[in-house]
């Protein structure tokens, strides 16, 4: 998960929306924009929120008085993982108005304006199924994002994310097949598989449906959908489907995002985590072998409790022996209540310098990748007007302007450190 603020300009009918994390949060920001909307709430500003770091939470609060500071007059509405876990911080604030848990603030009577109660925030754990709604697009986006899962079942030592989110819920597979095809009527070519723990889809529904059971339904019953992307996998729960689907449907994008964590076998275990340094690495080469030229992301966290140089080392060798060019590096930070906030911990400095070296192994790599296209043509979808991903999320910009939601043919004729440069094949 990353804590990146993806900030939505409102328009006459629209509110607000900031949405700080992962891309499950950046979903349920169009189902909140539209509860929000249609209730009249149409001078919100509604902050959702992200826990995964104290950066992240940092960067929630600092938000929140930003915005009290810029719209002294607006209805604030915080929300999100953040204020799950400590709603009476975020009650006590005078800049906020409403606060949301992360049930509440996917029911569209949460966004009554005249709400009596100003805090609603239930014990997450308590949930059994999933919220299920149609969104009926996202504003400026290319690309979609699609809820199949909540929630998570496992518990790794490091992550108070299940607290926030709760215990695995899926969504039944008919439900995402007319989220999908209403998308798709919508212009969309891009839909983007989302969770928390998408490798973990199906578990609780009638039969266990796997993941790549569910996408293969999906693309049968989409057959017009051009392009999906799975977001993050564990390595340790990814079924024969979808190995299967990897191998046979060009449809499925070869980008795949592994939630690897660390490349050390003690660290691993530390974290209870349930897969193995050479498990990450198999994964990435039996992809490979079905899909000559799959590339691979990670999450990869620095500084770990009790992780000694020695450690580090293997963790940064795993780069280059699995193959990683896009990373999401993350500096160890305590989460209080969780079991890795009671081990011996590693000097701030230290991980500081950890996470910097794994960043700057991490651009290396992208930019060798990078590097390799050139020569090449890539499939474009453009997102804004001179700029794009490719089918292996490479960034793409181009000097002339193409319409957001094409899928243009470019030949890729340069790259700099984090970019390629296309001009489209007449």
């Amino acid at each position: 998960m990353t804590a990146q603020e993806i900030s939505k300009q409102p328009s006459d009918q629209s509110p607000r929306v900031v949405s700080l994390g992962c891309r499950l949060n950046t979903y349920e920001s169009e189902v909140m924009r539209a509860h929000a909307r249609d209730a009249g709430l149409a001078n919100a500003i509604i902050v959702n929120t992200c826990a995964v770091t104290k950066e992240a939470e940092r960067q929630g609060l600092q938000t929140l008085r930003r915005l009290r500071r810029e719209n002294p007059n607006a209805h604030i509405v915080a929300t999100g993982c953040a204020v799950q876990l400590d709603p009476a911080r975020y009650a006590a604030m005078p800049e906020v108005n409403r606060v949301l848990g992360n049930e509440h603030k996917m029911k569209a009577e949460s966004f009554l304006p005249d709400l009596e109660t100003p805090a609603l925030v239930t014990d997450i754990m308590e949930l059994r199924e999933t919220a299920e709604h149609l969104v009926e697009g996202f504003d400026g986006r290319a690309r979609a994002f699609v809820q199949v899962q909540q929630g998570c079942d496992h518990r790794c030592t490091f992550c108070i994310i299940p607290f926030a989110r709760g215990n695995n819920r899926s969504v039944p597979m008919g439900r995402i097949v007319q989220e999908v095809r209403g998308l798709v009527e919508a212009g969309f070519r891009e839909v983007v598989i989302t969770g928390v723990d998408i490798t973990g889809y199906g578990s609780d529904l009638p039969g266990a449906p796997t993941l790549g059971q569910m996408v293969r339904r999906l693309l049968m019953a989409v057959p017009e959908l051009p392009r999906l992307r799975l977001s993050s996998l564990d390595p340790a729960e990814a079924d024969e489907d979808l190995f299967r689907l990897i191998a046979d449907e060009p449809r499925v994008m070869p980008h795949f995002h592994i939630s690897a964590q660390a490349g050390d076998d003690m660290i691993l275990k530390r974290m209870k985590r349930r897969h193995a340094r050479a498990d990450i690495i198999a994964f990435c080469n039996r992809v490979r072998a079905l899909r000559s030229d799959a590339v691979f992301g990670a999450d990869l966290i620095a500084g770990f409790p009790t992780e000694t140089d020695e450690m580090f080392e293997n963790t940064c060798a795993l780069i280059d022996e699995a193959g990683l060019t896009y990373l999401h590096v993350f500096p160890y930070s305590i989460r209080p209540g969780t079991p890795a906030a009671k081990m011996p911990q590693v000097n701030g400095a230290v991980i500081k310098a950890r996470a910097a070296r794994l960043r700057e192994i991490g651009r290396a790599a992208l930019a060798r990748q990078l590097e390799s296209y050139v020569g090449s043509t890539a499939e474009v979808l453009v997102e804004r007007d001179q700029q794009g991903h490719s089918a292996h999320y490479a960034p793409v910009r181009t000097a002339a302007a193409h319409t957001p939601g094409d899928i243009v043919t470019m030949r890729i004729t340069g790259a700099d450190a984090n970019t390629l440069i296309g001009e489209a094949v007449l």
